[in-house]
């Protein structure tokens, strides 16, 4: 991550006041509230602006925290335990098996990041910093972006006003109150943030908050409990699809692992310089590696059998020619592509010059569809999953956050609710993708269909939240049928600093 120098007028502020963010307390012997009155003065806007994005970029490069509770807690991803790598206190296992708690170290860090990016937005966002107009319309959806995921993941938001006495305890938004909260900061900063350029921007542009609204206005019959979307918010979904499609996105018509390459698309609406690398090297064995990671892969991240077998092809080997459609990948048996497949890989593995490979023990290297659960595996267990290939650059910085396929499958999603035929528009996404067309869409249908375009991009949680499937039973899943998994617990540091927040009900 670049490091930014800041100025000391706020420089104790961003080290001390604005980590403390299970209360969201800031001491009053902040140099920026002033040493008598604790008087918020304002920061200089631009550069805590740059250390909010900063910030974000870091917090989506992780493959902990953020990614694994929007991915690892569903039936996209398990990470089980090999001898004793990966097994980390049972982070990854509780995750998956959703047994987790108030304490589960990734509840607790996404909770303090993500309220304090919008505690450091609504600094700059402040008058008294002097922002530029377009600066506080960037702030606004980044303070947008965060709050979006607390009310997602938890269904209550703390917010403190950077001019209250900093003796009160932050006020607690309700879900519904954040909702609204975060829909009024998008409306806003759309008319003022500049149009996203040809390929997509990694700064907040007036379709990147369109997106996010569009997202938030889909999800908001979760999000206010009537469990019965709006007309009036599907039409605003449909009208801002629409707008983002008008300012020249598209579904990007090539080969689908193009869209992951810093190469320009016409998808990708918001990215971010983050390295893909852990994305790359979480699933590949040890073994697996290229000329500028010869370290080998981390072997951990697999998915399960039910995931693998939504895509088309034979349901027991990925190797080109078995039939199966072009997201689902391929493991390549001549060498090519360092020897590396793309999508899920299956079966016997090979290295960059055709050999069939072994494990570390000279077992051959074939991953298996079953594991024996999520303890006991050996370094072969399990289907491995990679979007971002090593052949693009180990370390290349430009991972996708926003693209128009989902704007497109969300507007999709908008009109089916609405009663229309939908199955064109999904079936044109297929047609582009190499899938062969539905006969008909329903919301099983729709539901795997997004499964399978946007498998490890942060939404399968989300997904299968909205079309009720988030606690149905799969592979490794301890528990099953409880509705209060739908949100994780408020992280029991956060409870203990401020008893205006209420725990969630189970935990």
């Amino acid at each position: 991550m670049r490091k930014m120098n800041f100025k000391p007028l706020f420089l104790t502020l961003l080290a001390v006041g604005f980590a403390s963010c299970t209360d969201l307390e800031i001491e009053e012997t902040d140099s920026i509230f002033g040493s008598q009155s604790g008087e918020f003065t304002g920061v200089d806007a631009a550069g805590v602006l740059e250390n909010v994005y900063n910030d974000v970029r870091g917090q989506l490069e992780n493959q902990a925290d953020l990614y694994a509770m929007a991915e690892v807690s569903t039936d996209e991803f398990l990470v089980p335990t090999r001898g004793t790598d990966w097994g980390d206190n049972g982070v990854w296992r509780t995750l998956h098996s959703h047994t987790w708690d108030a304490n589960h170290q990734f509840v607790r860090a996404v909770w303090n990041n993500m309220n304090r990016n919008v505690f450091n937005a609504s600094a700059v966002i402040d008058s008294k910093s002097n922002p530029t107009t377009q600066e506080v319309a960037e702030a606004k959806f980044l303070r947008a972006y965060s709050m979006f995921w607390v009310v997602d993941l938890y269904g209550q938001a703390p917010f403190r006003d950077v001019n209250s006495d900093n003796t009160e305890l932050p006020v607690i938004l309700s879900r519904t109150e954040a909702t609204d909260f975060i829909i009024q900061d998008l409306e806003e900063a759309i008319q003022d943030l500049p149009d996203a350029p040809a390929g997509g921007s990694n700064r907040a542009t007036a379709e990147a908050a369109k997106f996010l609204l569009a997202k938030v206005l889909l999800n908001r019959h979760v999000y206010n409990g009537s469990g019965t979307p709006d007309n009036a918010d599907m039409n605003r979904v449909v009208t801002l699809v629409d707008e983002i499609e008008g300012a020249g996105f598209s579904l990007h018509n090539g080969d689908y692992f193009e869209l992951f390459t810093d190469a320009q698309d016409t998808e990708t609406i918001w990215y971010v310089t983050a390295s893909v690398g852990n994305q790359m090297w979480n699933g590949l064995h040890y073994k697996q590696n290229s000329p500028d990671n010869e370290g080998g892969g981390w072997n951990g991240f697999s998915t399960i059998a039910e995931f693998y077998d939504l895509f088309e092809g034979d349901p027991n080997i990925n190797v080109p020619g078995s039939g199966q459609e072009p997201r689902r990948g391929f493991v390549p048996t001549d060498g090519s592509n360092l020897g590396i497949g793309y999508g899920f890989l299956i079966g016997q593995q090979y290295d960059q010059d055709g050999n069939a490979m072994t494990d570390r023990p000279g077992n051959p290297l074939i991953f298996t569809k079953e594991l024996p659960g999520l303890l006991g595996n050996d370094e072969r267990t399990g289907i491995r999953v990679i979007k971002y290939h090593p052949e693009n650059g180990a370390f290349a910085g430009h991972k996708v956050i926003f693209r128009f396929a989902d704007a497109h499958l969300m507007r999709a999603e908008a009109e089916w609710y609405m009663g229309a035929d939908i199955t064109a528009d999904v079936n044109a996404l297929r047609t582009l993708r190499g899938a062969s067309a539905l006969g008909s869409v329903g919301a099983q249908e729709l539901l795997d269909e997004r499964g399978r375009e946007f498998y490890a991009e942060f939404w399968r949680r989300n997904d299968l939240i909205r079309f009720g499937q988030f606690t149905n039973e799969w592979s490794y899943k301890e528990i099953s049928g409880d509705d209060t998994k739908v949100l994780y617990p408020i992280p029991s540091t956060a409870l203990s600093s401020n008893p205006n927040l209420v725990q969630n009900p189970g935990y």
